[in-house]
């Protein structure tokens, strides 16, 4: 008789589980019903091909889908299997890694750099020496962006090549002043990782976090990725239109930006990060002790009212912020025609991915309504129109400056000298060469790096200005200019690198983040 009560009452608990979670994804589905259209909505207006869109809650994933097509031009639907390239999201990931090996005793956050990588380098022989693993992955070092998203910084390069390079790049900001984003310190993260671990970072990832998450599609590389997978293909809007652009490899800033998920299996890395932080199916593979350090607050970040508005912050990793009351952390992610964004909200073990095949910002508009709706929110606003008229009101101004520097174009001006007289090599200590030849059509073309992705035809703008078009388009458009010196020879390339663009739908420029970078000539031909 007891046995039978025992076994009555396990049945009734099963019942009752599988009840609830029946309802909890009922309960999502209906309060997200008005989603689709939504989505369908967005996507018309800014041109998406394809969306993945997933929502866990209580450890559980309680939606999960895709809208849309994985190409345009095609009949391949997107679903929450859908592989998309994440980007930023990558940067907690690598959080995550450092915290396993900090659990295993092999390293503390505020380790030194050098005490893991003692060849570690930068301009400043004093903070060299004192930049920590918290640094790195808080973006308080002080060195930032390098050619911004459009362009990779040396793509065939390795990291330990790079960082060789990078030792001579002045600081952005003072050591530890502020917050400047840097994907070359992720880079250099990744290498303590493999310093520590023995292991490659692209094997640590795979075997210490996405196995046992069983994130089955998720890959490191690019390269990992075949052509018959349901794989998202990148786009972008060029010359007003949307079209498909190739898919770069960002091995060498993998701990930064290469990942590559779908929604579904991305709802298995927010499950860990939620319900019991550090835990997934009942095994732990991050201390509670680390996942509070990934979250912990590391570096305020500017906000427009500091009388009344929220304070955000930055972890190691992680944005941290508010939402109608709510502590909330995301991240979000962009790089080739791929954007991502993903949100954690503790308090309500609930968590958001979107995923998208294009550059734009319809994102955020997503994650607001599923968060409205979710939460229940007092809010009454349209996000569809918010973030879309914000669009076109930044796209408006953006095409005004833009117009306003080609008009200042003088035309009926020629280079001072022939063509031939600014070929050669070029050579800047962190930036290293720039080749500039003649093309087989008598134009002149720039190569960075002897790379044959970094290859742009020049068009003459004005005087000795020049505006080099690459030939991926994707890359989009770049000023440069020579110099001359006392005996009316070229001595100098003035190369313009874009670091932030306003908006990459109207291109490079205009920008107000910028670098200009002087490369002395070494090589004349």
């Amino acid at each position: 008789m007891k046995h039978i009560t025992v076994f009555t009452t396990l049945i009734a608990w099963l019942t009752v589980t599988a009840f609830s979670q029946q309802t909890a994804q009922e309960r999502v589905e209906k309060q997200l019903a008005e989603l689709p259209a939504f989505m369908e909505r967005g996507m018309e207006s800014w041109g998406t091909p394809g969306m993945g869109v997933a929502v866990v809650k209580d450890g559980e994933m309680v939606y999960a889908r895709g809208f849309g097509v994985r190409k345009l031009d095609s009949n391949d639907p997107v679903d929450e299997n859908t592989i998309f390239g994440v980007a930023s999201l990558t940067k907690g990931m690598t959080a995550t890694a450092l915290a396993i090996l900090v659990d295993e005793g092999k390293l503390h956050w505020n380790d030194r750099v050098r005490d893991h990588l003692p060849w570690f380098e930068l301009s400043d022989p004093w903070i060299s020496d004192r930049v920590t693993i918290g640094d790195l992955l808080s973006h308080q070092v002080g060195i930032g962006r390098m050619t911004g998203n459009r362009l990779r910084f040396m793509p065939d390069r390795d990291p330990k090549t790079i960082m060789g390079f990078l030792k001579h790049q002045p600081f952005e900001a003072d050591f530890r002043s502020g917050y400047v984003y840097s994907n070359m310190m992720y880079m250099v993260a990744g290498l303590v990782i493999e310093a520590v671990s023995g292991m490659s970072w692209d094997e640590f990832m795979t075997e210490r976090l996405f196995q046992p998450l069983t994130m089955g599609s998720t890959r490191t590389s690019v390269t990992q990725i075949t052509e018959d997978e349901n794989v998202a293909y990148p786009h972008q809007e060029i010359d007003g239109q949307i079209v498909v652009i190739p898919e770069r490899n960002f091995d060498n800033v993998g701990p930064a930006a290469s990942v590559m998920a779908s929604v579904s299996d991305m709802a298995k890395w927010m499950i860990l990060n939620l319900d019991t932080p550090g835990v997934y199916m009942g095994q732990e593979i991050v201390s509670l002790e680390q996942m509070k350090a990934i979250f912990q607050p590391r570096q305020s970040l500017p906000i427009n009212d500091p009388f009344k508005g929220k304070i955000t912050s930055y972890g190691y990793g992680w944005g941290l912020r508010h939402y109608e009351g709510y502590r909330i952390a995301q991240h979000s992610g962009a790089n080739d025609g791929m954007t991502s964004l993903l949100v954690l909200v503790p308090e309500k073990e609930l968590g958001i991915i979107i995923a998208s095949n294009l550059f734009c910002n319809f994102r955020p508009a997503v994650r607001n309504f599923i968060l409205d709706a979710l939460l229940e929110t007092d809010v009454d606003k349209d996000w569809h129109d918010h973030f879309f008229n914000q669009y076109e009101n930044d796209k408006k101004e953006a095409l005004e400056r833009r117009a306003e520097i080609e008009d200042r174009r003088v035309y009926g001006t020629s280079p001072t000298l022939p063509p031939v007289a600014y070929t050669g090599i070029y050579h800047h200590p962190v930036y290293d060469d720039a080749e500039i030849s003649m093309g087989e059509h008598g134009q002149l073309v720039m190569q960075l790096w002897d790379d044959d992705e970094m290859i742009a035809d020049l068009e003459h703008w004005h005087y000795d200005t020049f505006r080099a078009h690459w030939r991926n388009p994707a890359m989009r458009e770049k000023f440069i200019t020579f110099d001359l010196d006392q005996f009316g020879e070229v001595k100098q390339l003035n190369v313009k690198f874009t670091l932030r663009q306003i908006l990459i739908s109207v291109g490079i420029y205009p920008t107000d983040y910028y670098r200009i970078v002087e490369y002395k000539k070494i090589k004349t031909y």
